[in-house]
């Protein structure tokens, strides 16, 4: 599957107003330290949802930035949230371009994030981060900076289906251990579960990451029933908050399968 590269602007203007109010509050914080700004996630892919979809962004700085910094940053972002809208939906990583270049699994600094719907923080990477970095290479929307693909190393099809073995393999696992947990009641959240497990099988057997309403489409011809109706039924639950048990036990009953899927393909 080929996609063409997405320029930037994107054809959504508050969305390009929001990343271009936070690329000015960057340059005035960080100063020099700002090296790029890259929007990815489904902007970059093409699957974005204005009802339900993040803005997935990615800051390079050009090394660790102190507490100070962080500081400035938690600023920054505690303002933008307080405009609302598309604002409170900014998902952020902040990387110094040596960690930046290729994920390390024993590295255990703490970066900056800002995750919408929650406080600014630091955190660790995770697996995750190889299939973010990928996105951002390989799809990324340049805002500032140089092209992503000067900055992040190549990363082939296997380290993309490690890291998602990886992920199925301890946090979805996880999932699937005790009671049915708590977060995936509303309908929001499990539609993010369905299609997060689409987009998973997909990077196995291809080694690419597409957007999640396209692993969707996959998902509903190569899987058989009954998971196709989950699927159908998970691109209407986007942005749907309701919480709904009735549902629950055949989310997980996917997120079983693409565990055991896991299993074999490792």
């Amino acid at each position: 599957m080929v996609m063409e590269p997405r320029p930037w602007p994107t054809p959504w203007l508050e969305v390009n107003g929001v990343v271009e109010g936070l690329r000015e509050g960057l340059g005035d914080t960080l100063g020099e330290e700002l090296v790029g700004l890259y929007v990815s996630g489904s902007l970059a892919l093409g699957g974005f949802d204005p009802p339900s979809s993040d803005i997935d962004v990615l800051v390079a700085t050009a090394g660790m930035l102190d507490e100070a910094a962080v500081q400035r940053l938690a600023a920054v972002h505690a303002t933008l949230r307080t405009t609302g809208g598309w604002a409170a939906r900014l998902e952020v990583v902040y990387l110094p371009v040596a960690t930046l270049g290729r994920y390390d699994p024993s590295d255990q600094t703490s970066y900056p994030i800002a995750a919408s719907g929650r406080t600014f923080a630091v955190g660790r990477q995770s697996p995750t981060w190889v299939l973010d970095r990928w996105v951002a290479r390989e799809h990324g929307l340049v805002v500032a900076g140089p092209r992503p693909s000067t900055l992040i190393d190549p990363i082939g099809p296997q380290a993309l289906q490690a890291a998602v073995r990886k992920l199925l393999l301890s946090f979805w696992a996880g999932q699937l251990e005790g009671p049915a947990p708590a977060w995936l009641r509303p309908r929001s959240d499990q539609a993010f579960a369905v299609l997060s497990m689409c987009r998973a099988l997909y990077c196995l057997e291809y080694g690419k990451v597409i957007s999640k309403p396209a692993a969707a489409a996959w998902a509903s011809q190569r899987l058989g029933p009954p998971w196709p109706e989950l699927v159908d039924q998970a691109l209407g639950w986007r942005a749907d908050q309701r919480p709904d048990d009735d549902s629950l036990a055949a989310t997980l009953g996917l997120v079983a399968d693409a565990v055991a899927r896991a299993q074999t393909a490792g």
